[in-house]
């Protein structure tokens, strides 16, 4: 990979595809699960129930705490190790749920009297740990880059597909050549949509063009009653010959053309 980089990279981006398992120097020890891991989240939700405006005990939450934790980590395939960087912002990237606990409210008397008299019940806390735990397998598709002192690392690009997913690599291949066939019918259809249009407007455009030249080949002067328009053959002000008679309070058209 490094040496690919050293030739490829100074004249494109290089986007590849790596498997391997994940693994760190410094993982973290998981408090709850006691896994180790390089990636973990933990949250911390009080349960309560309220009294409602009705008068009765309704059941409901409050996040208490959010912590995340991360540190350096690579996949090693068996042969290397890439470093991967800025996988939470990756398409596919899912933590594992390692623990969940339910604490029970532990409060004395006096406190669940006042939180009684506030129109609260204390039932517990629920803490839920994700992790992404050491030794897991990953497929990490991104821009392969290497630092200063000869790091290589996989990350976002600028361009282009960063994929951080526990699929196989071909199994990732299948759900792009899904969604590529989704787009592929969903332009067609965007495509047959816009030419309606277009043919909609320039049909609406030649019959409104239409429109005009006929009412601009009309003298368009009305000078006669219909009675009189009956017994002349020329417009009596431009003297051009009268072909139809029109009724001027018929959508407004002159008397004669």
């Amino acid at each position: 990979m490094a040496k690919l980089l050293d030739v490829e990279s100074k004249v494109l981006p290089l986007v590849v595809a790596i498997s391997g398992r994940v693994g760190s120097e410094t993982p973290i020890n998981c408090e709850y699960s006691g896994l180790r891991g390089v990636i973990v989240e933990e949250t911390a939700e009080q349960h309560f129930l309220k009294h409602n405006d009705a008068g009765a005990w309704i059941q409901d939450s409050a996040l208490m705490l959010s912590m995340s934790k991360e540190v350096p980590w690579y996949l090693d395939d068996g042969t290397d190790r890439v470093h991967v960087v800025g996988a939470r912002g990756a398409s596919g990237f899912v933590l594992t749920v390692a623990s969940e606990v339910f604490e029970e409210s532990g409060r004395s008397l006096v406190r669940g009297t006042l939180d009684y008299l506030q129109g609260l019940k204390m039932l517990g806390v629920k803490r839920i740990e994700r992790v992404l735990p050491t030794g897991t397998s990953l497929t990490v598709v991104g821009e392969a880059v290497k630092d200063d002192i000869g790091t290589v690392r996989i990350q976002r690009p600028h361009k282009g597909p960063f994929y951080v997913s526990p699929k196989a690599i071909d199994e990732l291949i299948g759900n792009l050549g899904k969604w590529a066939r989704w787009y592929k019918y969903a332009s067609m259809g965007l495509t047959v949509f816009g030419v309606l249009l277009i043919t909609k407007h320039a049909i609406q455009y030649i019959i409104e063009r239409r429109r005009r030249w006929e009412l601009q080949r009309r003298c368009g002067h009305m000078c006669c009653c219909v009675t009189c328009s009956s017994q002349v053959t020329s417009c009596p002000l431009c003297r051009r010959r009268i072909e139809q008679n029109h009724d001027p309070l018929d959508h407004g058209n002159d008397l004669h053309v």
